[in-house]
């Protein structure tokens, strides 16, 4: 298809722009007719908003669904994946099994969920079971660390009570605190211990300007690999898989999957003491600030990859496309899910092992931890 990508952004950021200007393509302004535009989530709000909003092309595209917040709201992405575990138990899908402890054995990697004030006379029932635990506070609209604050007694959330006046890839990057954690009480109100958010650290004494408190994941794994051995470390990464193969088809049924959409989600996942991954939240505009030299280079190439697969051949769009890359563009990426293989085979194969891991059995334990070994799903 002749012609030049015309492109606009409201996120002035290099790693965008210079990902634009590679590949040709020409900067106009909004108000000009355009093909391509990466914009902020409230800018989407404009965009698709029944009274403000306007009707895009066939060759126009832009980085978010109209309610991607299904997803990368806090309370919204718990709603959404508790109704995904009860659909699948109706169903009598193996995945929503569960252990002789109630708990899912396949769709446990979210941690115990309450949402204030509607959730909180069951939120004083589990807080009651162990008193003597954390809890963390996080505001449902909000980022970069804003609104959040640590807890272990019940009067320090009274006002959240009921009857209350007042009513939160391959490639990546890992954070850490720039003081070691520990659990103690005295050190509940320091965020420099229990945040890893840039915006905080950054104003610590002991933030390092070069590494910005970040590895690559790549690094951690090789790092987890010599300290906890590549069985366990495989696991892990293929449990982070699962994570968000399982959270995308939980908001499926309620995405607007509008073809003038994509999305490129920002995946927030801790790492427990047993390397158990447990998704925290899914950030609709991940940060694309740089505080390191490695930071810009990694989000350059995010940028070049999705541009790859949303704009095939960086042609101006056309959303009567098959917009599928075409096969020399996805032989450089891992294929984590595929609806079409997954219908064609039935739930069996969103639980088979790894290559040289028995398979074929629906359900099949691995030895070492009493349920399937996960793996990506091709």
């Amino acid at each position: 298809m002749a012609g030049k990508v015309k492109w606009v952004t409201d996120i002035e950021k290099s790693v965008l722009i210079n990902n634009f200007e590679k590949r040709g393509w020409i900067q106009v302004a909004e108000n000009e007719d355009w093909n391509f535009y990466w914009m902020s989530v409230q800018t989407i709000r404009n965009v698709f908003s029944v009274e403000t909003g306007y009707r895009l092309s066939d060759d126009q595209i832009v980085n978010h669904f109209p309610n991607h917040y299904e997803l990368t709201r806090k309370d919204l992405m718990v709603k959404n994946i508790k109704r995904y575990r009860k659909e699948l138990e109706k169903e009598g899908s193996p995945l929503a099994e569960k252990d002789e402890n109630g708990k899912y054995i396949y769709l446990d990697f979210v941690p115990v969920t309450f949402m204030l004030p509607a959730d909180y006379n069951l939120f004083v029932e589990e807080f009651r079971k162990n008193p003597s635990s954390t809890w963390i506070m996080k505001p449902c609209g909000k980022a970069q660390g804003k609104g959040i604050f640590l807890i272990n007694k019940l009067s320090q959330i009274k006002k959240w009570s009921r009857d209350s006046k007042t009513s939160s890839y391959k490639l990546g990057f890992c954070r850490f605190c720039t003081v070691k954690y520990t659990p103690s009480t005295s050190e509940l109100d320091n965020m420099f211990v229990h945040l890893t958010n840039v915006a905080i650290q950054k104003h610590g004494d002991d933030y390092n300007h070069i590494h910005g408190g970040k590895w690559t994941v790549s690094n951690l794994r090789l790092y987890l690999e010599s300290t906890r051995g590549k069985e366990v470390t495989n696991k892990l990464f293929d449990e982070i898989h699962w994570i968000i193969v399982q959270s995308l088809k939980a908001v499926a049924p309620v995405m607007n999957n509008d073809k003038h959409c994509f999305e490129c989600y920002g995946y927030d996942i801790i790492i427990d003491d047993k390397l158990k991954p447990w998704l925290i939240e899914v950030n609709a505009s991940p940060s694309l600030t740089s505080s390191t030299a490695n930071d810009r280079i990694l989000k350059y190439n995010l940028i070049n990859d999705t541009l790859n697969i949303a704009v095939p051949n960086g042609e101006i769009p056309d959303c009567k496309w098959n917009k599928s890359p075409p096969k020399e563009v996805l032989g450089n990426y891992e294929v984590l899910y595929d609806e079409e293989m997954a219908q064609s085979d039935g739930t069996d194969r969103d639980l088979r092992g790894r290559p040289g891991q028995p398979t074929g059995v629906k359900g099949s334990r691995a030895r070492d931890s009493g349920k399937p070994v996960l793996t990506t799903w091709k």
